[in-house]
Parts: structure tokens; C-alpha cells; sequence
């Protein structure tokens, strides 16, 4: 069944409490087992993470409230046993955070749970039309950068990302690679303030540019193709063990980052002791632009914590035949 905003909303009303607790009421794998999810600060991958989280319940599992942290921390906590997954491991963005906290040898991650998540540069599609603007190097030009200058110091002011969120060291990175430095602000902080204050001043007429990406309610709001258009880059430039990596899409487009999917990231050492729980993981999948729709509803005033349980609620109950799948499969390989 496809998911709709009207769907969302009127399935959500009668999900009142955990999805499927009774159907699955008798020996189930996790019982008696506590786990501790963990989840960014972004608000908009709590939605997915709950999607887990119920799923983990489904089998049996205590689940404990899933605590925000910054990934640096999440991914350590889940090596070393403090916390036992995370639902938005951002796949290849994240492998350095991967890599450093141990990798498979601390890790289980198999599964694609999200696919098709795109990121990169935009500006808006009267400047890019007026000016032929379509690489973001032209930006090098103090002329073109100018006209992206939200606060009269002569450089363009860029809606960057949140350190530590993993975007903001390839941007860093390309800064320099790109020459950029001298011509654009990095402008970082807290990204829904900042990019609320970029669709205001686009919405006034003026010139913007932005990062961003997909899940994401922005591009809900800012309709490529439409209202913007993707810069794309001189050529693929990634940091650390990425460096040689192409960036280019099959059509020949390079906008300098990676297609990216989400994964389900455990400790090794969990999973291997809980089968049922490590086939969930792999097997479960989210359309991409399900993610979105929950996320615009967030950007429409419905973001309280009560929400957005309902939203999955919500999303499970329109899903049903395929979230009951997912468990079936995951008890069968549990016996």
C-alpha cells in the first residue's frame, strides 16, 4: 500500500499502542533481552529508528528509549557494548566513523535499509538560468560568489552541515580541493535554523545556496528542477580514505558526493548471540520517499515526539503484510 500524508494521518489516530504486541505474544527470541538503540540529534531519523525500534519489539526485545547522541559517540557506544544499534548508519558517508570505531570486527552490517540517498550543492534556478551558472567552481569568480552574499562581506554565504554529522568534513575538504576558500562562507550550526533562514530569503527573491540531502524535507519545499538546481563539481575530490573515490553518476553528473544508503549498524557480538535480531536487521527496507513524506509532515508543525509515534504507527499499519514479513523471517532464523 502505498504511503500518502492522508494515510499517515488517519492510520495513525488508531495506533495508540505498539504495533503487533499481542500477535506475537508467544515464544518469541527476544524475550528477557534488553537492547539500547541510539540515533543522531536530527530529528527527521527518528522516524526510522522507531520503525526498528517496533520491529525489535515485535520479537520479543525490552527495548529502552532510543538515546540521542553524536555519531562519533553512537558508533563507540555500539562497539563497546554500551548501546546496541543504530538504524541511520549513512553508507559510504560514515566509513571513516566505521573504520575508527573498529569495523567489522566490532560491528554487524548487512542490508541496505534506506537506498537512494542523495546530497550535495544547490542554488536557486533563476540565478543558476540568469548567470549560466551549473559548477559550483564558477563560484571562484568573486562576481558570481557575490551574488550569494547574505550579509555584505563580498563572499557567498553556503547552508553547510552540523560538525560531526560526516557532510561537514567533505565540504571542508572541497573548500579547499575546489579553491573555494577565499570566495565562500562555510555557514554551520544548527542546520534547520539555517536553512529555515535561507527558504525565507529565497522566498524574498534573493539568491541561495545550499547543502543538502535526501530523505529530507528541504527538497519537499525546494523542488529541484524546479524552484533549484544541483551544482554540479570540476571533478570528485572525497576526504580520508575516500580520496580516490568517483563521485560521478551513471549519466555523467558529478555533484561531488556519494549516493548514499542507510544501514542498520549492531554490535557484532549482539547479533551473533541473536539471530532473529541480526536477519531483521539485514532484511528490513524503508522506501526512501516514505522517509520524506514523514519528514515534511515534520517540517508542517507535526514534530512532537507524540507525533511522530504515530506517524510509525502509522506507516506500520498501512504496511502491515510487510512489516509481519520482516518478523516471520527473523523468527525462522532464530529456530
Amino acid at each position: 500500500m502505498k504511503l500518502t500524508w492522508k494515510t499517515l494521518l488517519s492510520s495513525s489516530i488508531a495506533m495508540s499502542s505498539i504495533v503487533g504486541a499481542s500477535a506475537y505474544a508467544a515464544s518469541l527470541p527476544g524475550e528477557g533481552i534488553s537492547v539500547q538503540p541510539v540515533q543522531s540529534t536530527v530529528a527527521e531519523e527518528t522516524f526510522q529508528t522507531l520503525i526498528v525500534n517496533k520491529a525489535m519489539e515485535a520479537l520479543g526485545y525490552d527495548v529502552k528509549p532510543s538515546k540521542e547522541v553524536d555519531y562519533n559517540v553512537g558508533y563507540t557506544s555500539i562497539a563497546e557494548g554500551d548501546a546496541t544499534y543504530l538504524a541511520v548508519n549513512w553508507q559510504p558517508l560514515h566509513d571513516d566513523k566505521f573504520e575508527a570505531s573498529g569495523g567489522y570486527d566490532k560491528f554487524y552490517r548487512k542490508g541496505n535499509y534506506i537506498s537512494g540517498a542523495a546530497q550535495g550543492y544547490l542554488i536557486d534556478k533563476k540565478t543558476a538560468e540568469q548567470y549560466n551558472i551549473t559548477n559550483i567552481e564558477q563560484l571562484k569568480d568573486p562576481k558570481i560568489a557575490k551574488l550569494f552574499d547574505a550579509n555584505d562581506d563580498g563572499k557567498a554565504d553556503l547552508t553547510g552541515c552540523n560538525p560531526g554529522w560526516g557532510c561537514e568534513g567533505v565540504i571542508e575538504h572541497q573548500m579547499d580541493a575546489f579553491g573555494l576558500r577565499d570566495t565562500i562562507t562555510h555557514n554551520q550550526g544548527n542546520y534547520a535554523a539555517i536553512i529555515a533562514d535561507t527558504i525565507s530569503r529565497y522566498k524574498k527573491g534573493e539568491s541561495i545556496l545550499y547543502y543538502t540531502w535526501t530523505p529530507y524535507w528541504v527538497s519537499g519545499v525546494l523542488v529541484p528542477g524546479k524552484d533549484v538546481v544541483w551544482l554540479e563539481v570540476p571533478f570528485s575530490s572525497l576526504p580520508g580514505e575516500r580520496l580516490n573515490v568517483d563521485t560521478a553518476l551513471p549519466n555523467g553528473k558529478n555533484y561531488g558526493f556519494e549516493m548514499n544508503s542507510m544501514k542498520i549498524v549492531a554490535n557484532k557480538k549482539f547479533a551473533e548471540a541473536n539471530p532473529a535480531a541480526a536477519k531483521l536487521f539485514e532484511i528490513m527496507k524503508l522506501n526512501i520517499n516514505d522517509v520524506s513524506a514523514e519528514n515534511m509532515m515534520m517540517s508542517q508543525g507535526h514534530n512532537s515526539a507524540k507525533d511522530i509515534e504515530a506517524h510509525a504507527n502509522g506507516w506500520i499499519k498501512a504496511n502491515q503484510k510487510l512489516f509481519d514479513s520482516w518478523i516471520e523471517t527473523a523468527k525462522k532464523a532464530a529456530m
